[in-house]
């Protein structure tokens, strides 16, 4: 089967699943379409080992002719950016700049120390000893939130708006900065890179700050054609020309393509939609652009869930799987709180802020992206019997399920409470 022909049969997959939702399960789409997916993956894995071997071994062909990772990261990954990006309210991501920018910078590489040192530790008691490279490496690719999952579940559900902003902003800039760091460190550990600061810094500012640059210079050339242009249907195209020729160039130049959607987007949305549109492009560049979201984020959800197919479980490495949940979510809750320690010197903060941003940092597919990029064949252990990429893809995978099924679910208490605080006129602590 084609990846043409993998993808409509999964796209209509994710959009039944979602149909279904809205009469029995009736929660978050997204949750929905991975859980669904989830336990489709369950029932062929059961059905593989018992009546129907040929079932699995045909479910996994199917998928393996997507690669999850290219599709991800040099594919879908700029239009989800970019639609993020078009939403973003740049006044209100002003009156948050320098708490989204330390918790974009700061926050990612403590929680990235935190989870590697834990990790570390625990693969010594586990008797899997990893060496610290690879312990980073994991942190790096597990501590930006996703923006996709944050956005698909956070900011539907109305929260304050200096959390909301908080949220959306640092999830969107975190994943080019993570994504940076994870790069950083995986040509470290598998292309000889040298790990001295200055080519680490080199690197990083080549990824970090030409992607800005290179967004900032696609969104003002964008914004002059689209300005240009008095035909509304061209003006949308115009748009789709971004996440595409715009991030597969960023990509080549080698600069962040992350990064720059979310610039080119935040330009597009917040100074082209008011003065280049057209009246009639206008008004139907989020319609536009909203159901393409959704369609997107209905595929790669569906594949997430699905992607439990395609991991090699070990028993040997259960007991890093089982606390490598608590650990992500104590780096979290620290790369979090110890910036809230010096922002609350010059700014009051709704007291559910904490909570919100440690619980409602979801991570998703990227992550999942990441680890799968990661080289097969490099052994662990005393007997060899685990991989590198199957140890992390599976740390990664459960913390992937977790965050979006488990937190992804109960986050809705909190952002209500954080609500009713600030109308009871009790925003702060």
């Amino acid at each position: 089967m084609s990846v043409y022909y993998t993808l409509c049969i999964l796209a209509a997959m994710a959009i039944t699943i979602a149909f279904v939702n809205q009469y029995i399960m009736k929660i978050q789409t997204t949750i929905a379409i991975t859980f669904g997916a989830l336990l489709i993956s369950i029932l062929m894995l059961i059905l593989g080992k018992t009546t129907w071997p040929e079932l699995q071994l045909h479910a996994i062909a199917t998928l393996e002719t997507v690669d999850f990772g290219e599709f991800l990261l040099q594919g879908i990954l700029g239009f989800l950016l970019f639609a993020g990006g078009l939403g973003i309210n740049l006044p209100a991501l002003k009156s948050q700049k320098w708490e989204i920018s330390v918790l974009v910078l700061l926050g990612v590489l403590i929680s990235t120390l935190v989870v590697a040192a834990g990790l570390w530790l625990l693969a010594y008691v586990a008797a899997i000893p990893l060496p610290f490279i690879y312990c980073l490496l994991f942190g790096a690719l597990i501590s930006p939130t996703d923006p996709i999952a944050v956005l698909a579940i956070v900011k539907k559900l109305g929260a304050p708006e200096q959390i909301a902003i908080q949220v959306e902003g640092e999830s969107l800039f975190n994943d080019g900065i993570g994504l940076v760091i994870f790069l950083t460190i995986f040509s470290v550990a598998f292309n000889g890179t040298e790990a001295s600061f200055g080519s680490v810094m080199t690197l990083f500012t080549h990824e970090a700050i030409g992607g800005i640059i290179f967004g900032a210079l696609l969104g003002l050339m964008s914004h002059i054609m689209i300005s240009a242009c008095d035909d509304g249907s061209m003006e949308l195209l115009m748009t789709l020309c971004i996440p595409t020729a715009g991030f597969a160039f960023a990509n080549i130049l080698g600069v962040s393509g992350a990064l720059a959607m979310v610039v080119a987007g935040i330009m597009i949305g917040n100074w082209t939609r008011y003065t280049g549109f057209s009246e009639q492009s206008s008004k139907y560049l989020d319609q536009f652009w909203h159901l393409l979201d959704e369609f997107l984020n209905a595929l790669l959800f569906l594949l997430i869930g699905l992607a439990m197919l395609l991991v090699q479980f070990h028993w040997q490495a259960w007991i890093l799987v089982l606390y490598g949940i608590p650990l992500v979510l104590a780096g979290r809750f620290v790369s979090v709180a110890l910036p809230y320690v010096g922002f609350r010197r010059f700014r009051s903060y709704n007291k559910y802020s904490i909570r919100i941003l440690t619980w409602g940092g979801l991570r998703g597919g990227l992550s999942l992206a990441m680890a799968l990029s990661i080289p097969a064949g490099i052994k662990l252990g005393t007997d060899g019997q685990v991989e590198l990429r199957d140890l992390i893809l599976m740390m990664t995978y459960a913390i992937v399920l977790f965050s979006i099924i488990v937190q992804g679910m109960t986050i809705t208490p909190m952002i209500n409470k954080a609500k009713a605080a600030e109308k009871a006129g009790f925003p702060i602590e």
